[in-house]
């Protein structure tokens, strides 16, 4: 099963890892954190493939990495929110962190739900069986994100010259 966690708005970068670990730069540290003050649960009980499902404005706050690093280490498949911060979601793209944008989707899907985050450009709730558009992203920022993130990108860039 692939849960949903389901946050409201406004989850700002404190929320997602507070301010005390940003000393930390390793991966598994900050997956240990992710959430916390938020969500207690969250570090301990998230499982890979999971998805973050959230409304408007996930991500506000600082322009700190280590929000995306986290959720990411943590093994969380996506984040579906109603909207993003700019900061958060560029960030997101650029360390591989899937976003997508679904107002329908947050909607239509509860806590505990069983979500996947589809290739075909929609969210699926297979607990409820519905299905749910994303807004497409840009082709450049949609490039990166096929990428794995910026650097896999650049990789990409300069292999194939």
């Amino acid at each position: 099963m692939r849960r949903a966690w389901r946050y409201g708005d406004n989850v700002d970068t404190d929320a997602i890892i507070p301010a005390r670990y940003l000393t930390a730069t390793n991966e598994p540290t900050l997956a240990a954190h992710a959430m916390e003050d938020l969500d207690p649960r969250f570090a301990t009980e998230v499982q890979p493939g999971d998805v973050i499902v959230a409304g408007d404005n996930f991500g506000c706050g600082s322009s700190r990495e280590h929000a995306a690093i986290a959720i990411k280490a943590s093994g969380v498949d996506a984040v579906v929110a109603a909207s993003f911060a700019r900061i958060f979601f560029r960030n997101a793209v650029n360390t591989g962190l899937k976003v997508v944008v679904s107002p329908e989707a947050v909607a239509g899907i509860a806590d505990g739900h069983d979500v996947v985050v589809g290739l075909d450009d929609r969210v699926h709730n297979l607990t409820t069986g519905a299905a749910f558009p994303t807004e497409p992203m840009p082709e450049f920022v949609a490039e990166i994100a096929r990428a794995g993130g910026l650097v896999g990108w650049v990789r990409q860039r300069v292999g194939a010259r």
